[in-house]
């Protein structure tokens, strides 16, 4: 399935290439024909196609995470492949992934700064919704499962122990670094786009229901979700039923699959948004790859009905979907990240290929 899955990638990467190059052609060797101006296709949206998105600091916020997160993974990964990090020993892994995951704030804080400098906005709200929003948000909900499980007397709860520890994790590390990233961001030049953004927004055509946002977010994130799908039956037998993992070689190889699908089938949309003259791409790249995590959600009802463990008890079944919820959420964010990168990066070399007045 890998194999077919990086066959496929490569096909499209290859078409896409074509595709693009004959766009520049033609479009550079009509550059100063009159002909030109009845053209349609995603030249004609470049005085648009960097204009600043809605919720831009929601939008820096979710990327900056983003950024920790796939550090953090590919970070725990190669120290798991290596052997230093043992599957016998679960502590050992949570452990290596908070910490990770804390010591990369500093890019965390610098990427969400790099892109408000882009947007030309300098905002310290955005470095603190960096710091606090997404971890903010899932200790919230572990407190919350955590209250229940206590009250059922489980042996699973969490000591109080830990909430302080990762609290003061949160407020003596991670936090600072975040600031230390922002400044460090702010302080470079903005980065620098092939071409100007106009005061008047242009005109976007009636799309067909096929290129409106709630279909192709929707259709975006299958593929992602797919290159995982096989090994994500392993690892949640792994966490719901007590079983090692420990084919972390393979689950890298994984991991790389889904940066290079993400990437892919972000680019892919994106590039037929902007033919269909939508400019509007910020927030619809990263919700494209990141409705990935939807489908994870969706895989563990699925499992849930359909393993072997019966959970009965309202505590057990409020852990299991809270903490799959969890995973969901950061995996959406992570997914999200990554095709909103690409995204950027492949929109900023496309209009840096062509010819402008």
């Amino acid at each position: 399935i890998n194999a077919e899955y990086m066959g496929l990638t490569g096909m499209v990467a290859v078409i896409m290439m074509r595709t693009l190059r004959r766009d520049i052609t033609r479009y550079n060797t009509l550059e100063e024909n009159e002909d030109m101006q009845e053209e349609t296709g995603w030249k004609l949206v470049h005085t648009d196609v960097f204009r600043p998105p809605p919720y831009a600091t929601l939008l820096a916020t979710y990327t900056g995470t983003g950024v920790q997160l796939i550090g953090m993974s590919a970070v725990v990964l190669l120290f798991a492949c290596m052997g230093f990090l043992s599957p016998a020993n679960r502590g050992t892994l949570f452990t290596a992934v908070i910490l990770c995951f804390v010591f990369l704030g500093i890019y965390g804080g610098y990427t969400s700064s790099r892109l408000m400098r882009l947007w030309n906005t300098t905002s310290w709200k955005a470095t603190l919704m960096t710091a606090v929003m997404v971890p903010g948000e899932i200790f919230l909900v572990f407190f919350i499962i955590n209250l229940f499980v206590w009250n059922a007397s489980s042996a699973a709860a969490v000591p109080i122990g830990t909430f302080v520890a990762l609290i003061s994790l949160w407020m003596f590390i991670s936090l600072p670094l975040v600031f230390v990233g922002s400044v460090l961001g702010y302080k470079k030049k903005a980065i620098e786009l092939p071409v100007r953004t106009n005061q008047i927004p242009r005109h976007i055509p009636e799309q067909p229901w096929y290129m409106k946002a709630p279909f192709t977010i929707m259709m975006g994130g299958i593929l992602p979700f797919g290159a995982v799908f096989i090994e994500l039956f392993f690892i949640l037998t792994s966490i719901w039923l007590n079983r090692y993992y420990y084919v972390f070689g393979f689950l890298l190889i994984v991991f790389l699959i889904l940066i290079v699908t993400c990437a892919e089938i972000t680019i892919v949309m994106i590039y037929f948004q902007l033919c269909s003259e939508d400019y509007q791409w910020w927030w619809r790249a990263y919700l494209t790859s990141g409705s990935s995590g939807l489908y994870l959600f969706l895989y563990s009802i699925f499992y849930f009905f359909t393993s072997a463990f019966k959970m009965k008890k309202f505590a057990s079944v409020l852990m299991f979907f809270g903490y799959m919820g969890i995973i969901s959420y950061l995996f959406f964010v992570l997914t999200g990240t990554i095709g909103f990168l690409a995204c950027f990066l492949f929109v900023k070399k496309i209009y840096s290929s062509i010819k402008v007045d």
